[in-house]
């Protein structure tokens, strides 16, 4: 049999004489679409408006991020499944980021409470190594950081890039102060009597911290940073509009010799989370940074926390400049003061 008759099959076929070309992958999904009758943006479209989608040039898939919780060193989905949208300054999707639960809270409490007595119980200097070495993986990916900060908050990649690299210095410079924090708040009192008389600063506990809502990363840093320097565990709700610098440091704190459980960070509702953490009894203190310009979400908690006398720390009622120097008072701010008297030998 002649091969003429397939080579005119094959050309009828490539001239759509038998119906259109069959289509698979990213090409199926495309020939759907019509110029005239535009679809809504998809997810990943959405993601890559204005540029190239990461794997369009090579004729794949986009791969999508999946975001989730940070607790106890574990990456666990919300407990509820349930997630939220989180779009960019103008509307278009981001990425879905997982909606903690009441059940997320509890959870974290009860890792950052495990934690607790080896972080304090370790050495300053130790502690502040550990802080150092998040600072160096921070810097290896300053890119992933810029662009998250950049679309979250609507700023150009320059003013995105200097807000991550402030914020890796933040965490130098609070890694700085790890070992000489004490000599600061601590000291030795003068008294009547043939006694030593010592004042050294402690931690205080699991802290509750409601990050900044308008400085999704150098803000974040700003208030994470002095907590756990000082030997407290931390409970991290991030911004709730801008959450993903937050859970993308998640994954940069799991490889920088941060014990599980030192920070969790728990995206969602700011006051659904915060409403949790601040009527915990296993919560020592609470920092309310991310209800400024909320004041009654500032007095509603606040008064949950009196149940058992948390120690609060207010936002500030003007704002707060996260870029300026932040000087010891958040160093100070979650720290007790313990004093010993000894008997001098004599």
């Amino acid at each position: 049999m002649s091969d003429e008759p397939k080579r005119k099959t094959a050309k009828a076929a490539q001239s759509g004489k038998y119906g259109k070309p069959a289509t698979s992958g990213t090409g199926a999904r495309a020939a759907k679409s019509s110029p005239k009758s535009p679809a809504a943006k998809s997810p990943a479209t959405a993601r890559t408006s204005g540029r190239t989608p990461v794997g369009a040039t090579r004729g794949r898939v986009d791969v999508l991020k999946t975001y989730k919780l940070f607790i106890g060193g574990k990456f666990p989905r919300s407990e509820s499944g349930r997630v939220y949208e989180v779009t960019d300054s103008e509307g278009d999707w981001l990425a879905n980021a997982p909606l903690s639960s009441r059940k997320d809270a509890r959870d974290a409490v009860a890792a950052a409470r495990k934690a607790f007595g080896g972080w304090s119980g370790a050495t300053a200097y130790n502690r502040g190594q550990i802080l150092y070495r998040v600072a160096e993986m921070l810097e290896g990916r300053r890119e992933q950081f810029t662009a998250e900060v950049a679309a979250g908050e609507g700023l150009s990649k320059a003013a995105a890039s200097a807000q991550v690299d402030a914020a890796i210095d933040r965490w130098v410079w609070y890694a700085g102060w790890s070992d000489k924090i004490a000599q600061v708040a601590g000291g030795a009192n003068p008294v009547a009597g043939p006694f030593f008389n010592l004042s050294t600063p402690e931690p205080t506990g699991v802290v509750a911290v409601l990050a900044p809502q308008d400085s999704s990363f150098l803000g974040l840093a700003s208030v994470l940073a002095p907590v756990v320097v000082t030997g407290n565990t931390a409970l991290v709700v991030p911004s709730e509009r801008a959450p993903l610098p937050a859970l993308s440091l998640s994954e940069v704190l799991a490889t920088s010799d941060v014990p599980g459980g030192v920070v969790n960070v728990l995206s969602g509702r700011t006051r659904e989370i915060g409403s949790a953490l601040a009527a915990h009894q296993d919560v020592n203190a609470l920092d309310l940074a991310g209800t400024s310009g909320d004041p009654e979400l500032a007095k509603e908690l606040e008064t949950a926390a009196a149940e058992n006398l948390k120690r609060v720390l207010r936002p500030d009622e003007d704002g707060t400049d996260w870029s300026a120097d932040p000087g010891t008072s958040r160093l100070l701010a979650f720290l007790e003061t313990k004093t010993v008297w000894h008997p001098i030998g004599v």
